[in-house]
């Protein structure tokens, strides 16, 4: 495997081969004459790369700029303004490679700096190519930021960087390898061997950090919405990381939870896909109240507080008949669930007061218990 300029570097050398012959040592030249026009070539070469990389951004800058306008998305601009930089680096290191081989050095030692050139070169390489992926994710994730259907979430964006910087380092690291003509096959071999002793080990932080990519993948929840566990608890989401999920509860409490619990067990979330909550109210009042002139004072109660939504309108209902009371519902609703606490207060201290003003009574439980005393 090689690079991608590898192939234009045979027609390159070719080119400054040509140009070796105007300044070709002669017999009659001492030592300090002959490393004068060695060095004289590798300066032209390497200026004239330099050159290149300087005409190359220029042009990049100037009507590559002007191209990218025509566009419709900012993609290409964001690239463009990323990737000028890398270039110029990797015409450069090119010419100091080239530069570096036309020198009359000795055979070890071009061995050695060709070998740390050529790392070099793939290092800017693939640079280059890691801040191009980047900037793709990135525009792709405030594109689809509003949509809970997007490939990439937020969240995940870290994530992916990171795979993809492990993936682009391995790529590098075997072209690397390949050129200085270590077996890859026999590396891969007992890398594969070592990652399975480390799975077999850290088995249960795999399957935290694989629910972790569940989470993110799946998304049933958002970083900010607020969901019910299974076992009652309620609060917002914090972060959602590869081995645990943070969860602050209503009492300002945080709760860390292995994502292997969370996507094995039942929650609600309040916050998707509507951030609106319902509010229940459940009520007593006495035998012989007047049930539909309740359920009307419940509702005109609810709308008297203004968190309350018209749209939806409140609704009340007679759900049962109790042991000392007629059990009554009130349902409303609120812009967002972070009010439904405070509103059902509101609602609460109002009912006392319309009722008292109406004449409907709240009975107290009672239980009638009989004695019967019988003579022996």
């Amino acid at each position: 495997m090689s690079l991608p300029f590898s192939s234009g570097c045979s027609v390159l050398s070719r080119l400054f081969s040509i140009l070796q012959v105007f300044f070709r040592p002669q017999e009659s030249d001492g030592t300090l004459q002959v490393w004068a026009k060695e060095l004289l070539v590798a300066l032209l070469i390497l200026t004239a790369f330099w050159l290149l990389a300087q005409l190359v951004c220029w042009l990049l800058n100037k009507w590559g700029r002007k191209l990218t306008v025509l566009t419709r998305t900012d993609l290409d601009d964001r690239l463009l303004q990323r990737i000028i930089p890398h270039v110029s680096r990797l015409l450069t290191m090119l010419g100091l490679y080239l530069a570096m081989h036309s020198l009359p050095l000795h055979e070890k030692l071009v061995v050695v700096l060709s070998g740390i050139l050529y790392v070099i070169l793939v290092v800017v390489f693939f640079n280059l190519v890691y801040h191009s992926l980047d900037e793709m994710m990135q525009w792709y994730i405030a594109g689809q930021r509003e949509r809970s259907d997007a490939l990439i979430s937020r969240q995940m964006l870290p994530v992916a960087e990171k795979l993809a910087l492990l993936f682009l380092m391995g790529m590098a690291l075997i072209i690397i390898l390949k050129h200085f003509n270590y077996d890859i096959f026999s590396i891969v071999t007992a890398l594969g061997i070592g990652s399975l002793a480390i799975g077999m080990a850290a088995k249960d932080t795999l399957a935290h950090m694989i629910s972790g990519f569940t989470l993110m993948l799946d998304r049933p929840f958002r970083i900010g919405d607020r969901i019910q566990l299974s076992g009652g608890q309620t609060g917002d989401v914090l972060d959602i990381g590869l081995r645990s999920t943070k969860i602050m509860t209503l009492n300002s409490q945080m709760l860390v939870i292995p994502n292997s619990d969370l996507c094995n067990s039942m929650l609600i979330n309040q916050a998707f896909p509507d951030v609106r909550a319902k509010g229940r109210i459940n009520i007593g009042v006495a035998y012989g109240s007047d049930v539909e002139r309740v359920k009307q004072v419940l509702v005109e109660t609810a709308l008297e507080v203004g968190e309350v939504l018209r749209d939806p309108l409140p609704e009340s209902y007679f759900v049962a008949f109790g042991e000392s009371s007629l059990s009554m519902t009130l349902f409303f609703w609120v812009d967002t669930y972070e009010v439904l606490f405070t509103t059902t207060d509101r609602i609460n201290s109002l009912i006392l007061r319309r009722f008292a003003e109406n004449g409907i009574q709240i009975p107290f439980p009672t239980r009638t218990v009989i004695m019967d005393k019988g003579l022996d």
